[in-house]
């Protein structure tokens, strides 16, 4: 009986093409990590551009939180483990800010080119979350003030650049959205307790300067 139950958790610990299940990567975040995450709406299995949300014109489908809302972020895995036994296909929805990463996202071909110049200057990076059309940096938690203070010594920012502070959200790999999957363009390291991340400051100046000298400038999906 027990070898029966012990292949049964293993049989469930995978998906059909043999990923592990997102409630693994959620309680990675939440009780390792200790990053608040949340099920987000899943996109619609029979059109993925379609959202499972009550909006019809939703431009997001996949990757936003609708019911619990995103104030029931938590880290607590009893509620983790809870919410994607009952919804194992609901995307990885992070609350970002306060102690959990913030985020920098940008145009994708623009950020590969941006990760190519981070790299060249030296600077450390932590994780880089990639969905098809954007990729988001994962930086430490900044204030609004902070971040205005930062812009505002910029001369121009692009439309296309997008930052995810307090009270903001993003989705997690391996999540499933109406745009596609979402990988690790950077992982976090094997083991890790919690993913190093730099702070803001350190990589606004080259996206800044990528997307400006790229033409990448109007907001974009």
């Amino acid at each position: 009986m027990r070898e029966i139950l012990g292949r049964r958790r293993r049989l469930l610990s995978q998906r059909g093409d043999g990923m592990p299940e997102l409630i693994d990567a959620a309680l990675t975040c939440a009780t390792k990590w200790q990053w608040p995450v949340l099920p987000g709406a899943p996109a619609d299995p029979e059109g993925r551009s379609r959202c499972t949300c009550p909006d019809p014109g939703c431009t997001m489908p996949g990757a936003h939180p609708f019911d619990p809302g995103l104030l029931a972020a938590t880290t607590d895995d009893r509620m983790v483990r809870w919410w994607w036994t009952q919804r194992p296909a609901a995307p990885i929805i992070l609350a970002t800010g306060d102690k959990a990463p913030c985020a920098v996202s940008l145009p994708a071909r623009a950020a590969a080119q941006a990760l190519v110049e981070l790299d060249a200057a030296g600077l450390r990076l932590g994780p880089v979350v990639a969905a098809p059309a954007r990729w988001a940096i994962l930086v430490k938690p900044y204030s609004m003030e902070q971040l205005g203070e930062l812009l505002y010594a910029k001369d121009y920012v692009p439309g296309s650049l997008r930052f995810h502070g307090e009270g903001g959200y993003l989705a997690l790999p391996p999540s499933l959205t109406g745009q596609g999957d979402i990988r690790w363009e950077r992982a976090p390291l094997p083991g890790s307790a919690s993913p190093w991340v730099p702070d803001v400051e350190a990589v606004v100046d080259t996206v800044v300067d990528v997307l400006t000298r790229t033409g990448v400038s109007a907001p974009e999906l």
